[in-house]
Order: structure tokens, then C-alpha cells, then sequence
């Protein structure tokens, strides 16, 4: 008896009914929206479109998940995704400093900026980070190597 199917009532006429389930078709789309969450995953990252400068910088190594701060190419500025006015800034800063007072180190800021911005800009809001007594700020932009997408250096400064 060699390599014969399963048992059938009627010999020879037809097959009797399959009772595995034929997974392929499963295993193969959850391939397809396993690499579609991996291509959107990086994108959604941040909340505020901005677009990056490019560096040759390498990226930080972190330990914990910093503050971002972002201004937009109109000059809008946001802590996170929140967007915050030009007047709320100093008392949101302090909120971020007080939030972390008993660390020995002061929180990371990654400040996120518009290359269409003017450079005034930027120094005013990291005049206020600084005022503010966040003193570890890293500039984020994009990889030059990489080009722009979701890839992202840092390049860290301590004041």
C-alpha cells in the first residue's frame, strides 16, 4: 500500500472532502501587510511636516525617549504635536524642566526646523530652551547619504 490517499466510499468515482485548511493564501497576505506596516511604520513617526537639512552627522544614542520640539516652514512651533505660541513657550519649556527635576540630567530636546526657515528663527527658540535651562539640545536632520525620508541623524550639543 504505497502512497495512497485517504479512504473513500466510492472507489475510483471521486475523492472524499479535504479537511486541512490550505493556509497559503493566509501566510501570503500577512506577508504583504507585515512589509506595508514596515514601509509606513517610519513615516509616522512624527506628527509636524518639516523638511530636514542634511548632514553627514551620525545619530545619538538614546536611553530614553526625548522632547521634540519642531518649527515649520511657516514658523508655527510645536512641543511634540502640540503646537504652542510664541508666548506659551517660556511656561511649557519650565513645565518640561519641572516635569524632570529630580534627574541629574536635564532632559533631551530634539529641536526639529524647516530648512525654508531663517536662521533668527531657530536661535530664538533655542534662546528659550536655554533660558528655560534645557541645555541638551540635539539638532535633528536628515542623513545626506540617505537623502530625505525617515532616517534621521542627530548631532548633539551641550551649551
Amino acid at each position: 500500500m504505497a502512497m495512497s490517499g485517504p479512504p473513500s466510499g466510492r472507489r475510483g468515482r471521486g475523492r472524499a472532502p479535504m479537511a486541512d485548511i490550505n493556509v497559503t493564501p493566509l501566510v501570503d497576505v500577512m506577508l504583504v501587510l507585515l512589509i506595508i506596516f514596515m514601509v509606513t511604520a517610519p513615516l509616522l513617526v512624527t506628527g509636524v511636516p518639516v523638511n530636514l537639512p542634511e548632514t553627514r552627522a551620525k545619530g545619538l544614542d538614546q536611553d530614553q525617549k526625548p522632547t521634540v520640539v519642531s518649527v515649520d516652514r511657516d514658523g508655527a512651533i510645536f512641543i511634540d504635536d502640540d503646537q504652542v505660541s510664541d508666548a506659551d513657550l517660556p511656561s511649557r519649556l519650565g513645565e518640561i524642566m519641572a516635569a524632570n527635576a529630580g534627574q541629574p540630567d536635564p532632559p533631551q530636546i530634539f529641536l526639529r526646523a524647516d530648512t525654508a526657515l531663517d536662521y533668527g528663527r531657530v536661535m530664538r527658540v533655542m534662546g528659550e530652551l536655554n533660558r528655560a535651562g534645557l541645555n541638551k539640545v540635539a539638532l535633528v536632520s536628515t542623513g545626506a547619504e540617505n537623502g530625505p525620508g525617515p532616517s534621521a541623524s542627530v548631532s548633539s550639543g551641550s551649551e
